[in-house]
């Protein structure tokens, strides 16, 4: 593996765990008002395009962090859906 595949793959990571503080404290405080639909729904709508683009590259890195994210991204926008009316 050379310095450029570990860059990518650790942006990958990165960027991939960056979500999960979010969603801890979703969780924890059952609310996110604060949160936005719409970034959550351009945001996954770019993963999607990633993973593609992945698949197409056929980089198992970038189709796999993006598909992670996603998947994240998911469970926020569910939770943000599902915690809308709380206080």
């Amino acid at each position: 593996m050379n310095t450029i595949q570990v860059i990518g793959i650790a942006a990958g990571v990165l960027t991939s765990v960056s979500m999960i503080p979010q969603l801890i404290k979703m969780i924890q405080q059952k609310e996110a008002k604060d949160v936005s639909i719409i970034m959550l729904l351009v945001l996954m709508s770019g993963l999607v395009l990633w993973a593609v683009y992945g698949f197409m590259r056929e980089d198992i890195p970038i189709i796999a962090t993006n598909c992670f994210s996603f998947l994240v991204n998911v469970v926020v926008l569910t939770l943000r859906i599902k915690y809308s009316g709380v206080k």
